[in-house]
């Protein structure tokens, strides 16, 4: 877990990465969070500050608890609740990819942009929106969740229980599994791309149905959203041949006769989503 200190002008103040520890569990999560919390606060000087945390998943409006998190051991617990109590002050907590979605679009790529669409492609798939400044997240705290959207009801089994969601067919880990199922290797994607470029058949082919699925997934919240601009993130959208070869695939399945959404690389890097968590908070 990462945590920032930004002064009233967004300049970093200071920075602080230290281990989760999930493994130890919710409690130790939790105490791991204030520790850094407190190391942050101290770097304040005693100005009064804002606390924003990202994490994978969401509040549930209905019930108060997490879901949705990878970080399983968080899911069904009172996370908003326990550390208000543990830390003594207010928080707000918002998903990571709305926290990435929300700094690339007031300090990053998106600055001057009415609406925009935060991606990100990393281990996982998730998006976020963001409208005139304000994250957009909806009464059941989804909205965005781009990753979890079928666009192959016959594609491998995603850990929501669906099957076909775009995180299994686009995200770097679902590449990678992907490719372990069909060649019975296991490689990295960076290993992938490099043969990509090298023009080997097998994984030229590979990154073609990949292409497909990235082209299909990003009209599909097009043609729903029609943003003023899409900024990728995580590791897979370091891949430069997603701005060609992915883009014309974007062009085959939108429904209009000329694609005019800028589709761009995040200016913001690994900083986007602790960045963004402290600009949503409270």
């Amino acid at each position: 877990m990462e945590g920032v200190l930004i002064g009233p002008d967004g300049r970093e103040v200071t920075r602080k990465r230290i281990a989760t520890e999930r493994d130890q569990g919710y409690q130790h999560i939790l105490n791991r969070l204030k520790s850094l919390h407190d190391d942050l606060l101290m770097a304040a000087n005693g100005q009064p500050t804002t606390f924003g945390i990202g994490t994978p998943g969401a509040i549930s409006p209905r019930t108060g608890l997490l879901k949705n998190s990878n970080t399983v051991c968080m899911n069904g617990q009172p996370v908003k609740a326990d550390l208000e109590k543990l830390i003594g002050r207010p928080i707000e907590i918002q998903n990571d990819a709305n926290c990435f979605a929300m700094a690339e679009a007031l300090m990053g790529a998106g600055r001057g942009r009415k609406l925009v669409f935060g991606v990100i492609m990393g281990t996982g798939c998730g998006g976020g929106i963001v409208y005139k400044g304000e994250v957009l997240t909806g009464p059941q705290a989804i909205a965005g969740e781009w990753g979890h959207m079928c666009i192959d009801p016959k594609g491998p089994l995603c850990y929501c229980g669906q099957n076909g969601c775009t995180e299994t067919l686009i995200s770097g880990g679902g590449l990678e599994r992907l490719y372990e199922s069909q060649f019975g290797a296991r490689r990295s994607l960076k290993d992938i791309e490099s043969d990509y470029h090298a023009g080997k058949a097998k994984e030229v082919a590979f990154m073609q149905t990949f292409f497909g699925h990235f082209g299909r997934a990003i009209a599909n919240l097009i043609d729903i959203l029609d943003p003023d601009l899409i900024v990728l993130g995580g590791g897979v959208s370091k891949f430069d041949a997603l701005y060609t070869e992915g883009l014309a695939q974007v062009r085959k399945y939108v429904f209009t006769d000329e694609l005019e959404t800028p589709i761009v690389k995040h200016q913001l890097g690994d900083s986007a989503g602790v960045l963004g968590a402290a600009l949503v908070g409270i």
